[in-house]
């Protein structure tokens, strides 16, 4: 393909595609042409504040009357697999914001679909773009710390209505079919989705979480997720109830390796190695080209047809749907939950 890639949004109820909208501005070969959403507060918000001229109250209405080549898919996490399935049979690149699905059957019929009709599809996480845990990663993979045996990564706030997400937003976070569970979906996604990253497919997941703090959701507000492999370990923190930043870090990716650990946030990286024996800041680069962002990766990547990187691809988030229903699974039934019970791949 060559040229512009036209773009139309189904589903604005995901407050991250605001920020989504901001990003395409810097990307001059992807133009957002249309957008369809149920809600007509967001169609006038994107129209007026994002110049998107031509809005649909049905997606189904829009990729009948819009000539586009790919789509971005903001709606709750049920519907994911729903949308993609019609998109992808029509020919069209898919990117959807984290996590896959709500579940793993959903995730199925998504990495299905997107084999079946031989389109593009993108599981846009945004700390794929955080430029230090880009830079931990290679750093670790060139083995700087040794053989890395524990993955930590703890994802943290005050609860999304506190912290002043819209109500379209909160109202299906807080509603476990529609989101998949609370804290636990919206947060540890995170962590399975770089376990899988970094350390592969787990043998065996155990998870605990409960509403500790925000007596008023019927989901859980706090979830943690061990992930077990041969020799090594993967640790998933979820919180809706964190006060304060710092202790302990909100956003934090950390790798324990055998000769040393690495702690990054979005742009700063410390590391500690047994031969050096104290911390050291670590410069971070900024991210190349084709791979600053995720509306940026997801346009160049369509124009050079190229795969999309490992941690957005349609497999790892498969498998780290995979983990987080074996999480659930195990969090429902109070036992550790072996990857090999799932009928999956």
């Amino acid at each position: 393909m060559a040229g512009k890639v036209k773009i139309g949004i189904i589903g604005l109820v995901h407050d991250h595609i605001w920020d989504i909208l901001e990003q395409f501005k810097d990307v001059p070969n992807g133009q957002v042409v249309s957008a369809a959403d149920v809600n007509t507060p967001l169609l006038e918000k994107v129209k007026e504040q994002y110049g998107v001229k031509k809005t649909y109250k049905s997606y189904e209405e829009m990729l009948k009357k819009e000539d586009v080549d790919a789509v971005l898919v903001y709606t709750e996490n049920s519907r994911h697999a729903d949308v993609t399935e019609v998109a992808a049979e029509m020919g069209l690149h898919i990117m959807v914001e984290k996590p896959m699905a709500a579940n793993l059957e959903q995730a199925e019929r998504m990495f299905r679909a997107s084999h079946r009709y031989g389109i593009k599809l993108m599981i846009n996480y945004p700390t794929a773009w955080f430029p230090a845990m880009r830079r931990e990663y290679d750093l670790a993979m060139q083995g700087l710390i040794g053989r890395v045996y524990m993955v930590r990564y703890r994802a943290a706030h005050e609860g999304p209505k506190e912290i002043g997400c819209s109500p379209y937003f909160y109202e299906w976070l807080y509603n476990p079919e529609l989101n998949g569970a609370g804290a636990f979906m919206d947060y540890c996604c995170y962590g399975a989705n770089m376990c899988r990253w970094i350390l592969g497919v787990p043998e065996k997941v155990v998870a605990l979480g409960g509403t500790y703090v925000r007596d008023y959701l019927t989901v859980e507000d706090n979830a943690i997720m061990l992930m077990g492999y041969p020799k090594a370990m993967g640790i998933a923190e979820a919180s809706w109830s964190q006060i304060g930043e710092g202790i302990p870090p909100r956003y934090t990716l950390i790798l324990n390796g055998s000769e040393g650990v690495m702690a990054a946030g979005k742009d700063t990286l410390r590391m500690y190695t047994a031969e050096g024996k104290k911390w050291e800041n670590i410069d971070v680069p900024p991210l190349p080209e084709g791979r600053r962002s995720g509306p940026e990766h997801f346009v160049t990547c369509i124009l050079q047809d190229k795969p999309f990187d490992d941690l957005l691809s349609p497999l790892y988030n498969r498998d780290a749907q995979a983990i987080l229903e074996a999480g659930l699974i195990s969090m429902k039934e109070e036992r550790t939950v072996h990857m090999s019970e799932l009928e999956y791949r």
